[in-house]
C-alpha cells in the first residue's frame, strides 16, 4: 500500500455541507474492550466561520494509552480520544492552505472543524515520498516517546546493554533501534515468532517470543548473561518483576507503559522491587512524552533524519476503513500489530 504523501492541491475548494462519522464510547470498557462498548454516529458540520478550517481525516492511530485513559478522561457517549493525519479541504485561515497534511488530537472522527491553534504541521524537509502516516508513528508521538525515554530517562550510554519489552510494537522497535544507533547491546523479546524475526532483522542482538521460552528469567540470563544496564518496560506485571532482578549495578528503568495491566479488571498482585532496586541502586522512573512537549521540534527533526538515511526502519499494521475503527483497536491491544498500528481512512 502506498500512502499519500504530504502535497498540496493547487487551489482552494469550495465544499459543501459535511456530514462527519465518529465512533463515542457508548459504555466504559470492563476487561478486554469489545464492539459493543463503541457506537458509530453522524454528526452535520456546520459552515466554516472566519478563521476556521475543515479537515477530512486521512489516518487515525490506535496506541494502548487509549485504554486506561478512556477511564480517566472519558465519559459515556464522548467521542473516543485520538490522533490522526488530517487534510485540510477547506479553509478560512489564511494560515493553512486547502490541501496540507497536518497532525491533530480530533478523536475518532472523519471530518472535524478547527481553528488551528491545536494542529501541527508535519517536520520541515518532509518528502513527497514518505508515508504521512509515519507522523502517527515512528515520526510522530510512539518515536518521540522512544527517543526520550531512552535518552532522557535511561540516559543510556555507548556499550551498555537495553532490554525492552513489546519490542515490536509502535514504541519498542523503535527504541531497540535508537540504541542500535547509540552503540549498545539490545535485547528484545515478543510475543510471536513473526515478530521476532523482524526484530532480528531490524538490528536487534538477541530476541525472544516470550509466550514459547519454558521460563523468561532463563531467556532474559541466556540473552545477556551480565545483566542488563537499561530497561525499556512496555508492558509491566509479571515481565517487569522477572526482569528488574536482572539488572545490573545502577542500572535505570524507564517505565513507559504497563500494557499487562490495562484491561485487568482484578489489580494483579506484586511485585516487590524494594530489594533489587536497594542493594543494585537502581533508579525506575515513570514518564510521558508530554513532559518535552518544548523538544518535540528536536526529537522529530531526529528522527525524520534518521529514517531518511535508512538508519531508523518504519512498520505499519494498516487496517482499512474508518468503519473497522474497534477493531485495530482491540487487535492493537491483543498484540496483533507488527509495528504501529493505524486505520486508514
Amino acid at each position: 500500500m502506498r500512502a499519500l504523501g504530504p502535497g498540496k492541491m493547487p487551489e482552494h475548494t469550495l465544499v459543501a455541507m459535511v456530514t462527519a462519522k465518529v465512533w463515542v464510547l457508548k459504555k466504559h470498557f470492563e476487561g478486554f474492550p469489545k464492539t459493543s462498548d463503541f457506537d458509530l454516529k453522524k454528526i452535520e458540520l456546520p459552515n466554516l466561520k472566519d478563521g476556521e478550517l475543515l479537515l477530512e481525516s486521512v489516518f487515525l492511530s490506535v496506541d494502548p494509552y487509549m485504554r486506561p485513559y478512556s477511564r480517566t478522561v472519558m465519559k459515556e457517549g464522548d467521542v473516543m480520544i485520538g490522533t490522526q493525519v488530517a487534510r485540510i479541504v477547506d479553509s478560512k485561515n489564511p494560515a493553512f492552505a486547502v490541501g496540507i497534511f497536518v497532525v491533530a488530537k480530533s478523536g475518532w472522527r472523519t471530518h472535524f472543524i478547527s481553528d488551528g491553534k491545536d494542529l501541527q504541521a508535519l517536520p520541515s524537509g518532509w518528502p513527497e515520498s514518505l508515508p504521512v502516516s509515519l507522523a502517527l508513528g515512528t515520526i510522530g508521538m510512539p518515536g518521540l516517546t522512544a527517543y526520550f525515554g531512552l535518552l532522557e530517562v535511561c540516559k543510556m550510554k555507548p556499550g551498555e546493554t537495553v532490554l525492552v519489552n513489546a519490542a515490536a510494537g509502535a514504541v519498542g522497535s523503535v527504541v531497540g533501534q535508537l540504541a542500535k544507533i547509540g552503540g549498545c547491546k539490545v535485547v528484545g523479546c515478543a510475543g510471536s515468532d513473526e515478530k521476532v524475526a523482524y526484530l532480528k532483522k531490524i538490528g536487534f542482538d538477541e530476541a525472544f517470543n516470550y509466550k514459547t521460552v519454558k521460563s523468561l528469567d532463563e531467556a532474559l540470563r541466556k540473552a545477556s548473561p551480565d545483566g542488563y544496564d537499561c530497561f525499556f518496560d512496555n508492558v509491566g506485571g509479571e515481565f517487569a518483576s522477572v526482569a528488574i532482578n536482572q539488572m545490573k549495578k545502577y542500572g535505570r528503568i524507564a517505565v513507559c507503559g504497563a500494557i499487562s495491566q490495562y484491561n485487568d479488571s482484578v489489580p494483579q498482585k506484586g511485585p516487590y522491587v524494594q530489594m533489587p532496586m536497594i542493594f543494585k541502586e537502581l533508579r525506575m522512573e515513570g514518564f510521558l512524552v508530554t513532559s518535552w512537549n518544548n523538544r518535540w521540534e528536536e526529537g522529530l527533526k531526529t528522527l525524520l533524519k534518521w529514517v531518511m538515511e535508512g538508519k531508523l526502519k518504519c512498520h505499519e499494521q494498516v487496517t482499512e476503513g474508518f468503519e473497522n475503527m474497534p477493531a485495530a483497536f482491540i487487535g492493537m491491544l491483543k498484540g496483533e500489530n507488527l509495528g504501529k498500528a493505524v486505520v486508514k481512512v
